[in-house]
């Protein structure tokens, strides 16, 4: 479960998040829409801990992310839209580097890294340093790790970057049965396709604050000339920038 309670981040004079309150329960494929500048990355970040709040709280799996930063990271996955990695290790190496950070027992953490490597087919070059890794190879290290610790909450930003469209499929689909097994997933993402196959609702957000939040269809429902989720996406956000 994620929930943010008048969560408010300002940079000097201006709001980048605005008063946000969220509740996404457990099992619950979450995507954040919003054009570029929304404050789609700012919250992400909220959430996992990497900013503070000006005011208001981040909860995640019912832990303060600021008050009690160790036992919610344990629950916590965090995909971001460029990988954090170490690029003189291996793959190998940056397996066993996640399981000493999260204090694994390491005989099965070897043994989840193996099913992990083959699940996203990148076994065969696990020994490889990550300086040689293709973008797309590091993002699907990136989720590997992510998964080694088995998170019951996941914070996704713009994971797709470097991928092919079999590998999109694959994310996608892998995110969802993960979806469907109990785990939280906040996705923020352009990839609107995604958005309409995947999401079980949507947030949109502009100019910090939450606009609308709700199901595809009631999202589109709010629309004039209900049509496709791209043209409900710019007629709400165009409305709202109007003077």
């Amino acid at each position: 479960m994620i929930e943010t309670i008048d969560l408010v981040k300002r940079f000097g004079s201006k709001t980048a998040v605005s008063h946000l309150n969220l509740r996404i329960p457990a099992g619950e494929f979450f995507c954040f829409l919003g054009p570029n500048g929304a404050g789609k990355t700012t919250t992400i970040k909220l959430l996992t801990g990497l900013l503070k709040p000006s005011s208001g709280r981040a909860v995640i799996g019912g832990y303060d992310i600021q008050q009690e930063p160790v036992v919610a990271k344990q629950l916590l996955g965090y995909i971001p839209d460029t990988p954090f990695l170490y690029e003189k290790l291996t793959g190998r190496e940056f397996m066993r580097f996640v399981t000493g950070l999260y204090q694994l027992p390491e005989a099965a953490a070897a043994q989840r890294t193996e099913e992990l490597l083959e699940l996203f087919e990148i076994r065969d070059v696990g020994d490889q340093l990550i300086e040689d890794y293709s973008h797309g190879m590091r993002q699907k290290l990136s989720f590997a790790s992510c998964f080694l610790h088995d998170p019951r909450i996941v914070v996704v930003d713009e994971p797709w970057v470097g991928l092919d469209p079999k590998n999109i499929r694959f994310v996608k689909d892998f995110l969802r049965e993960r979806a469907r097994n109990g785990v939280t997933i906040f996705m923020s993402t352009h990839s609107l396709s995604v958005i309409e196959d995947a999401a079980d609702r949507i947030g949109i957000i502009h100019n910090g604050a939450l606009l609308h939040i709700g199901s595809l269809n009631e999202i589109k429902a709010l629309s004039r000339n209900p049509g496709s989720l791209e043209d409900v996406f710019l007629e709400l956000t165009n409305a709202e920038a109007a003077p």
